[in-house]
């Protein structure tokens, strides 16, 4: 029963997050995916793919973590691959998520889940672009333990303006 009510205040918190930043940036993409309870294999990403963007534009990207108590390190590496479509551009990235701080306290949001959000980068997209976007784990174990869900939100960098 507890869990429910903790899962169902991360999704709250994850909600309020993106409510009160609307006046800041716009988002044209957040999702999401579960990793297995019995944890994340090194050789099963997180696939995730965006709907046609919409216009031309600078966006942000930002990659979002979620752990619980039995994630057994203080940092976790992400390699996030992208295909962009049509033009069927593709680049990698390495981010270094630092979770957890030298006094071994989570630095997310949360009680029983923590929460992180990490800036991975800005691009350029263009009205008619997609994104195939693959996230996997590169650390020393092949399953890895208490990673809740991982995903991805791309935010317009214009002022929102209710366009």
């Amino acid at each position: 029963m507890r869990g429910k009510y903790t899962l169902l205040y991360l999704y709250i918190s994850v909600l309020a997050t993106c409510v009160l930043s609307a006046c800041e940036q716009r988002t044209i993409f957040s999702q999401y995916r579960h990793t297995p309870s019995s944890g994340w294999e090194k050789n099963a990403p997180v696939t995730l793919s965006t709907n046609v963007i919409k216009e031309d534009g600078t966006y942000a990207e930002e990659i979002g973590v979620c752990i619980n108590g039995e994630y057994p390190f203080k940092a976790l590496t992400l390699i996030i691959e992208q295909t962009r479509y049509p033009a069927f551009e593709t680049w990698s990235d390495t981010l270094e998520c630092q979770l957890i701080d030298e006094a071994g306290n989570a630095t997310g949001q949360g009680v029983s889940q923590y929460q992180y959000v990490f800036p991975l980068k800005t691009l350029r997209l263009h009205q008619g672009d997609s994104l195939d976007i693959t996230i996997r784990h590169d650390m020393k174990r092949e399953i890895l333990p208490g990673i809740v869900n991982v995903g991805l939100r791309i935010s317009s960098l214009h002022q929102y303006a209710g366009k």
